[in-house]
């Protein structure tokens, strides 16, 4: 089960390193590549890719060194919240492939999160 856990956390952890630096430092690319970005604010955006790189963060650095490493499911909990609210803006947008893929970053995280602070 660690394992599975490890494996589900680096995955999360390089996803949303790759889309949180994005969001939080090209703008621009993110406006121009996602749809619901071009009717966000930028401080909207910034505030969600600072939120990606602190869960990236969290998925591995205190499991890592094990210092807190109960952070990891935290990191999880942060991201399922993330994703239900992005569920919701994709649904009212009409966004299906968008909704697809949260869902299973939702369940990724979740599973996550039952692993790391279930036991």
């Amino acid at each position: 089960m660690n394992i599975a856990l490890w494996v589900a956390q680096i995955l999360l952890a390089l996803m949303f390193l790759m889309g949180g630096m994005m969001k939080t430092f090209q703008y621009e690319k993110v406006k121009a590549s996602m749809p619901w970005a071009k009717d966000s604010s930028r401080g909207y955006v910034l505030l969600i890719g600072l939120s990606e790189l602190l869960a990236a963060i969290g998925f591995i650095v205190p499991p890592a060194t094990d210092i807190l490493p109960w952070l990891a499911g935290v990191a999880a909990i942060g991201i399922a919240v993330i994703m239900t609210l992005a569920i919701g803006v994709h649904v009212r947008r009409g966004e299906n492939q968008a909704i697809v893929m949260n869902v299973v970053i939702l369940a990724i995280a979740v599973f996550i999160a039952i692993g790391r602070l279930g036991s």
